[in-house]
């Protein structure tokens, strides 16, 4: 399950996606448009800006811009940036000691196959695509 701290990470990423502009955008207005509170905010953003995904300035002419074009991002960088990972169980996550029953587990195979999907999926669709309402009917 996808956390409020992965959507909303998606929803600022996408707000200054369609900004479009390389000016930085106030923390204020962000979380103005997108009703999360700064406080939270800030937690999302300090890891986007860690994770070089987009850069912040200090001071007066400050705030948040991306560190690269929307078509450049995909939802699966972004949202296991936020979460931490994608994985479905915990045996499949990255640097996860090697379970004993992984030689004879009858659902690993299904938990692996639904993983990839979802991997497929998520790292398939860039921000641009979100942008531009690839999904809408």
């Amino acid at each position: 399950m996808i956390s409020t701290k992965g959507r909303y990470a998606l929803r600022v990423m996408i707000d200054l996606a369609e900004q479009n502009t390389d000016k930085f955008i106030p923390l204020d207005e962000i979380a103005m448009r997108q009703g999360i509170s700064k406080k939270y905010l800030e937690i999302i953003l300090k890891v986007l800006v860690k994770e070089k995904l987009l850069v912040g300035a200090r001071g007066k002419g400050g705030g948040y811009k991306l560190t690269r074009r929307p078509q450049e991002y995909t939802v699966g960088e972004i949202l296991e940036l936020a979460e931490g990972t994608l994985a479905t169980v915990a045996c499949l996550q990255k640097g996860a000691e090697s379970c004993p029953q992984r030689s004879k587990c009858k659902t690993l195979p299904m938990w692996q196959r639904f993983d990839d999907m979802v991997y497929d999926f998520f790292f398939h669709i860039t921000l641009q695509d979100l942008v531009e309402g690839f999904f809408k009917d």
